[in-house]
C-alpha cells in the first residue's frame, strides 16, 4: 500500500479517536455538574436544619418580612401580607400519598417532625389530641416527617403516639426547601406552620407546643378572618 493510500486510514482514525475523546470530556463534565447539584441541594438542607431538634426559639419580623413574631414565639402574617404555600406532595410515612393543594378551603396545620427528635415526641400527643378536637370543623393536620432515613422509626413513631393524620415522607429536607426564604418557612425541627384556607402561610413556631399553646396558635383561623 502507498503513503498516499494510507494517509486518509490515519486520518480516519485520528478523528475518530478525537471524536471519542470530546464524547468521554463531555460526559465526565456532565457527571462532575449532575455531583455539583446534589451536593448544592443536601448543603442547603443541611444549612436549613443545622438548628434541628431545638427546644424552643424565635425568628425576627417586621421590616420587609411581613410578619411579626411574639412573645410566645409564634409569628403571625396578616391578612393580604401572607405569602404562598409551596407545593407540598408526595409519599407519605405510610406509603400514601397526599398534595396539601387538595386541602384549599381547609386550615391546614403542618407540622415538621423526625422521630429521632425529644420535643417532636414531647408534642406528638398534643397534636393528635387537638386533631381529633378540631377535624370536623374544617381543618386537617400534615406532618412532614424529616431527616429518618427510612420509614421504620417514622411509622413506629406514629404507632407510639397515637397519630393518625398522614405525614410526607421528606428524608432531606427538600419540601422545606421550597418555601419562599424570608417568609414565614420552618426553619428547624420541629416547626408547625398555620395555612389559612386560602392556601396562605398565615402562622409560625419553631419550638415544640403544648396542648394550649396549639390552640392558641389555632384558634384564630377557625372562623371566617375578616
Amino acid at each position: 500500500m502507498s503513503a498516499a493510500s494510507r494517509a486518509p486510514l490515519r486520518s480516519n482514525r485520528s478523528n475518530r479517536t478525537a471524536e471519542r475523546f470530546t464524547e468521554r470530556t463531555a460526559d465526565a463534565r456532565a457527571r462532575v455538574r449532575s455531583r455539583a447539584a446534589r451536593a448544592a441541594v443536601g448543603a442547603a438542607a443541611a444549612a436549613l436544619l443545622v438548628s434541628a431538634c431545638s427546644s424552643g426559639g424565635t425568628s425576627g419580623g417586621g421590616g420587609q418580612t411581613g410578619f411579626i413574631t411574639g412573645s410566645d414565639g409564634i409569628a403571625t402574617a396578616k391578612k393580604g401580607e401572607r405569602a404562598d404555600a409551596p407545593e407540598l406532595s408526595g409519599e407519605t410515612v405510610d406509603g400514601g400519598q397526599v398534595d396539601v393543594a387538595d386541602y384549599k378551603g381547609k386550615v391546614v396545620v403542618l407540622n415538621v417532625w423526625g422521630s429521632w427528635c425529644p420535643p417532636c415526641r414531647a408534642e406528638a400527643k398534643n397534636f393528635e389530641k387537638v386533631y381529633q378536637d378540631v377535624k370536623d370543623q374544617g381543618v386537617q393536620f400534615v406532618g412532614i416527617n424529616t431527616r429518618d432515613t427510612s420509614t421504620g422509626p417514622a411509622r413506629a413513631f406514629e404507632k407510639d403516639y397515637g397519630v393518625t393524620y398522614p405525614s410526607l415522607y421528606d428524608p432531606a429536607g427538600r419540601l422545606m426547601l421550597r418555601f419562599e426564604k424570608g417568609t414565614l418557612n420552618p426553619q428547624a425541627v420541629p416547626s408547625t406552620l398555620i395555612i389559612d384556607r386560602e392556601g396562605k402561610v398565615a402562622a409560625r413556631t419553631l419550638q415544640a407546643l403544648s396542648e394550649e399553646k396549639l390552640r392558641k396558635m389555632l384558634a384564630p383561623y377557625l372562623q371566617p378572618e375578616k
